[in-house]
This record gives C-alpha cells, sequence and structure tokens, in this order.
C-alpha cells in the first residue's frame, strides 16, 4: 500500500512539566525534531497561553509538525505530519519523546492519501502536466 502521507498522532503522558511551559524549549525541540528528520522548514510560529499551555506548528515542504501542551497535566499532543518517503517521522517522534523527558508516550501511525494498494510507488511532487484528478 502507497500513501501520499503519513500522519504520527502522538500522546505525550507524565512529561516534564517545566519543559511544557518554556516558550522556547518546546519551539527549540520542534524545529530541532524536524531538522533531525531531514525536513525542510518554512515558517515557525507558537503561542503561550496564560497562565499556561502553549500551541505551535512548524510547517515543512513536507507537510508540519504541531504541538498543544497542558504542563499542569504533564500532557502533549503532537503530531508529525510528512508527506514522500524522504523525511522519517518516526525520527522526529523518537527526539520529541526524548526532549519532553515522557515517560508514557503513545504513538498512532495514520497513512494519509492512501491511492494505490498495488506495488507502484507514488511520486512525492507531480507535474502540472502530469496531474490528473482521480474518481
Amino acid at each position: 500500500m502507497y500513501a501520499l502521507g503519513t500522519h504520527l498522532l502522538i500522546e505525550l503522558k507524565d512529561c516534564n512539566p517545566e519543559i511544557l511551559k518554556d516558550l522556547e524549549a518546546v519551539k527549540t525541540i520542534l524545529v530541532d525534531a524536524a531538522k533531525k528528520a531531514n525536513a525542510t522548514i518554512i515558517s515557525v510560529n507558537f503561542h503561550e497561553f496564560n497562565p499556561f499551555g502553549i500551541s505551535g506548528v512548524v510547517v515543512i515542504a513536507e507537510s508540519h509538525l504541531t504541538i498543544h501542551t497542558w504542563p499542569e497535566y504533564g500532557f502533549a499532543a503532537v503530531d508529525v505530519f510528512t508527506c514522500g518517503d524522504v523525511i522519517k517521522p518516526e525520527i522526529a517522534a523518537q527526539y520529541i519523546i526524548e526532549a519532553f523527558e515522557c515517560k508514557v508516550p503513545s504513538i498512532v501511525e495514520v497513512k494519509r492519501g492512501i491511492i494505490s494498494y498495488k506495488n507502484e510507488k507514488l511520486p512525492h511532487k507531480v507535474c502540472h502536466e502530469e496531474l490528473q484528478v482521480v474518481y
């Protein structure tokens, strides 16, 4: 089965709350995770909530990494969505788990854009002239 992308839904339970509430630390961890997976970073946007909690996105050419933290519960929800077969989302996920000092991680992998069940690999990028709408 070939799909356009791999989406990792990562539940991080029992993390270090001091890291989860540190805006610069959270941002650095997600940016570094994207770099370790060899992603091409396009933009970075994070927001700190009052009294605590952080949401952020690292947009990559291959899709995105997102996070929402609840330091009061030691919890973070992270998505790592990558397209193509060059980027390794599992490398990003493992780095994130370790960086947040997570004691109880959970990862669910979802294949997105399943188009082919044959043994034909899908190109990550298609030229406009080659584009076909499949119904």
